[in-house]
């Protein structure tokens, strides 16, 4: 007899267990794919807004229009509100008559250090599901496939004659389940390195800009705040 071995019907044919591994699988797999797509358009829109903040600051403009516009525009880029976080500090210790240049600097720099972390936590959210997909999703199928396997192998305990018909449908529905796990894995673990060195890249880009943010901040230390470069 001609058996049917279409993964639908492997699917609905399997044990209990093993479908609920299918399914957990199948459930982090489009949430995997859920989050790739949102990094995808997340990191793109936090690169081309780094970008055109960069291009406007190194063009000469005015540091208290460029702060003007980042406060306007908070949702413009990362590098713009890194930016705004270091001058807001630097006109409230000039508000308290901080005249040391040192102090100034120290200020200003620790604020943008604190809303770089807070906007490399925002970046990197949801990284660790990823990781997380990638690396349990094999081991949740191999579990799968060794549990049907052993259901199949004590189904055939009552049979009287065993031959290869008999026993491939049950080895044929377990391996589906680490099918499956691979499946969920794979794109999360190369979506997982891909979106680790783009983010490493924008850490890179973004304390690159405090440090050069803060040369220029040192050299109008003691002059007014407005001053251009």
């Amino acid at each position: 007899m001609n058996q049917d071995f279409s993964i639908l019907t492997l699917v609905t044919q399997a044990s209990f267990v093993v479908q609920v591994v299918m399914a957990g699988l199948m459930l982090a797999s489009l949430a995997s794919w859920t989050v790739i797509f949102g990094k995808l358009v997340g990191l793109r829109r936090v690169r081309a807004g780094n970008e055109e903040f960069e291009r406007d600051f190194w063009a000469g403009k005015n540091l208290n229009d460029l702060y003007d516009d980042a406060i306007r525009q908070p949702e413009r880029a990362p590098m713009g509100r890194i930016f705004a976080s270091g001058m807001r500090e630097f006109f409230k210790l000039r508000e308290k008559r901080v005249t040391d240049g040192g102090a100034l600097l120290d200020g200003a720099r620790r604020a943008m250090r604190a809303s770089f972390q807070r906007e490399m936590d925002s970046v990197e959210s949801n990284l660790s599901f990823l990781a997380s997909v990638g690396s349990v999703s094999p081991y949740v199928g191999l579990f799968g496939t060794v549990w049907g396997i052993m259901h199949a192998f004590v189904g055939l305990s009552n049979m009287t004659q065993v031959t290869l018909a008999t026993v491939a449908p049950g080895i044929a529905e377990a391996l589906v389940a680490t099918a499956i796990g691979l499946f969920a894995a794979i794109p999360a673990v190369i979506a997982y390195n891909r979106f680790a060195r783009d983010i490493d890249r924008i850490a890179i880009q973004l304390e690159t800009f405090i440090e050069e943010f803060s040369n220029i901040l040192q050299r109008n230390a003691g002059s007014l705040p407005d001053a251009t470069r």
